[in-house]
């Protein structure tokens, strides 16, 4: 009797470590501890598949599948999903759009001005607090790999970075205006309007002018 309730416990927690397995795999790769617990899983069966490394813990709260592809730009997928009101912005946002050559060495993040940096330890993270007008202006939704990521569009991408020039480097803001006009067909009226958001507008006229 000893061996067959042994036996069937055996099947159960196996059962139940396929079904977290599934569970990770229909959210591609990627899960929050707490809708780990809000569908019913028992956090032993989320430890169990950690200590067999089948599952690991990439941040606070954030488990993946062990080497599961989660596309082109994990790192933008893994700090979204920690941050519920940041958006990527800036250099990070540049790269995204193809208008810079510089390589992001953090995913730079905007956070409206008085919410809480996020305790992030995985990716580098550079927050930016904007104001509430700033923050909400541009913001474009892409889907990848199913993750839904909030990116600044490129032309409130190139007013941001004037905004924040001092800290990123004026020549990174003014070679990305001109990409964006020359390259990528993004309308001086569009960066303009976003420019004025900004308070930048000042700053950004004259060197639009000098390139039509």
């Amino acid at each position: 009797m000893t061996n067959v309730v042994k036996l069937y416990g055996n099947n159960v927690i196996q059962k139940k470590s396929q079904e977290l397995i599934d569970f990770f795999e229909s959210r591609n790769g990627i899960v929050r501890f707490s809708d780990i617990l809000n569908v019913g899983f028992h956090p032993d069966s989320l430890n169990a598949l950690v200590k067999e490394d089948k599952i690991e813990k990439i941040a606070r709260g954030l488990y993946r599948l062990t080497g599961y592809n989660i596309g082109s730009y994990p790192d933008l997928i893994i700090a979204s999903l920690q941050t519920p009101k940041g958006v990527v912005c800036l250099i990070s946002a540049l790269s995204f759009h193809e208008a810079t050559v510089e390589i992001p060495k953090y995913v730079d993040i905007a956070i409206p001005r008085g919410t809480h940096s996020y305790k992030i330890k995985y990716p580098p993270v550079r927050f930016y607090r904007f104001d509430p007008k700033a923050w909400e202006a541009g913001i474009e939704e892409h889907k990848i790999k199913d993750y839904k990521i909030k990116i600044y569009g490129l032309a409130k991408t190139i007013a941001d970075c004037f905004k924040f020039r001092n800290k990123i480097g004026i020549n990174i803001a003014r070679e990305a205006l001109k990409t964006a006009v020359a390259e990528k067909n993004i309308k001086p009226k569009e960066i303009m309007h976003y420019a004025k958001i900004c308070r930048v507008d000042n700053i950004i006229k004259p060197i639009l002018e000098t390139l039509l």
